[in-house]
């Protein structure tokens, strides 16, 4: 089934229901939403867009971002929602590697695209083609889609440094839509989902059960995090539910207690995307209240692999309750969960091994990678790359990254992808990326180089051809890099130099 079905069927059961706000303001309620995304997908077939066919929305969070998701799958096409922070030359690798026929773009990243000489057709939300698409006749209702065929391409990076494309289904997003009812939050159509996060990442991945129900979808005027315009927009809505990774929610915290905010209208911040450390969680609850969710999931099984419950997270009672707080909660109701070793025998309980999870919320591969695809899945079980604990009744904590990813503000970063960068440089023999411990963002970026670059030229290489908020905040020269016996640079090392000062 398509899920667009969902907004098909709640605009015929309410039509007249808010749905999309900018701020506080209503720019259409479901019968409007569901007639403009009608309307997009006339237009998009009329040009062309087959079902299967990649389309990409390459835009910062705004209204028109659900129009055109929706209106994507109303066509039975294939979402590609790409970070707007990216570098234009990295969003031109993904729209050539997923062939997308389209992206829509919203006012100051066509810009962006047309600078990185992409050749995609590109409609951006200001332009005549958008507003000539939103007055097309509309089409009757989604285009029928199998639950396997594929519904969202979400580019996610891996140890290479290549993005890869995780394929994600219709069945996966019902599957982890259900699940948050289960497991993580209730939602009704007296709620509110404010959008704070890029809505090409966690955030935007709630949408769907939030349009199941009817809820009212909030984007900021900001189109980003800002904690006074969150304070300020849950006070006047009055039943806010928001996803933000946990720099964002001790940013809250700071904000609140300097301001004497005490978030009236926050009813439930589900929390995920980086390490949340314990003591910043226990400030955070002990000011706002019983608000917090905890979720654990990846690109490869979207929001869906743990939970740990809004009890859980508010839970003192309990002699163990900082352990529990500082993991990341059961198995979510779709998934089985287990720890392995390297090659998945499973592992007993309070053993380190990977954490591998199977069902209906995991990817069935990569997009165009089947040497990928076979080495993340492997009998079903998909093989997450991190390592973890799970204690005998089922509480995971997590321990380790194998695939030494650098989480900075909620946005994963690839060290490789950085390395190539730096390496570009003439005056650069060697480099290693490495995350450092940081109060507002989790982890910031460090490159240790082995080289005559400046600190500056360096930047400056990373600032062409990378997004911001992957370029290495510090630049350590060093004479060498150290290494084991095979030549594997040891980043244990360079992350303890670090922490050593």
């Amino acid at each position: 089934m398509n899920i667009a079905q969902w907004l098909f069927r709640q605009a015929k059961a309410d039509a007249r229901r808010p749905a999309l706000f900018l701020g506080q303001e209503q720019i259409a309620d479901y019968g409007a939403f569901h007639q403009r995304a009608a309307s997009l997908a006339s237009w998009l077939i009329g040009a062309g867009i087959a079902p299967g066919d990649r389309v990409a929305i390459f835009m910062k969070n705004c209204p028109d971002y659900l129009i055109a998701l929706y209106g994507i799958w109303y066509a039975g096409g294939v979402t590609v929602p790409i970070n707007a922070k990216l570098h234009g030359r990295e969003a031109l690798y993904v729209l050539q590697d997923c062939d997308a026929k389209l992206v829509f773009t919203s006012p100051g990243l066509d810009q962006t695209l047309a600078e990185a000489q992409v050749e995609t057709r590109v409609v951006d939300l200001a332009g005549a083609d958008y507003a000539s698409a939103l007055q097309t006749a509309p089409v009757a209702a989604p285009l029928s889609r199998a639950p396997q065929d594929l519904a969202w391409l979400f580019y996610t990076s891996g140890t290479t440094g290549r993005p890869k494309g995780v394929m994600i289904t219709h069945r996966m997003l019902m599957a982890v839509s259900l699940a948050y009812f289960a497991d993580v939050d209730a939602a009704t159509g007296a709620d509110q989902i404010l959008y704070a996060a890029p809505m090409s990442h966690g955030a935007g991945l709630y949408n769907m059960l939030h349009v199941l129900v009817g809820a009212a979808h909030v984007c900021p005027v900001s189109a980003g995090f800002d904690a006074p315009e969150i304070f300020d927009l849950a006070a006047h809505f009055g039943r806010v539910q928001m996803f933000a990774a946990p720099t964002m929610v001790t940013r809250m915290t700071a904000e609140a207690k300097a301001s004497g905010a005490p978030g009236t209208g926050l009813r439930s911040v589900i929390y995920a995307g980086g390490p949340m450390y314990l003591a910043d969680i226990v400030e955070a609850e002990a000011h706002f209240g019983p608000i917090f969710i905890q979720i654990y999931g990846q690109g490869e099984c979207p929001m869906g692999i743990t939970a740990l419950s809004r009890d859980a997270v508010s839970d003192r009672a309990r002699p163990d309750w900082q352990a529990r707080l500082a993991g990341v909660g059961r198995a979510q109701s779709g998934v089985e969960l287990r720890i392995g070793s390297c090659d998945g025998t499973p592992l007993p309980s309070g053993e380190m091994g990977e954490i591998m999870v199977r069902g209906d919320a995991g990817m069935p591969g990569y997009w165009n990678n089947p040497e990928a695809s076979a080495e993340a899945l492997k009998d079903g079980w998909l093989m997450t790359g991190d390592m973890g604990v799970l204690d005998a009744a089922g509480y995971l904590t997590l321990k380790d990254r194998s695939k030494d990813l650098i989480i900075s503000g909620g946005s994963n970063i690839y060290p490789r992808e950085v390395e190539e960068v730096l390496l570009m440089h003439p005056d650069v023999q060697e480099v290693s990326v490495v995350g450092r411990r940081h109060a507002d963002w989790g982890e910031e970026v460090v490159a240790f180089v082995v080289g005559t670059a400046t600190a500056e030229q360096l930047d400056a290489l990373c600032r062409s051809e990378i997004a911001r908020f992957k370029c290495p905040k510090a630049y350590v020269p060093v004479a060498t890099l150290p290494k084991n016996n095979y030549g594997k640079v040891l980043k244990t090392e360079l992350r303890q130099s670090l922490e050593q000062g």
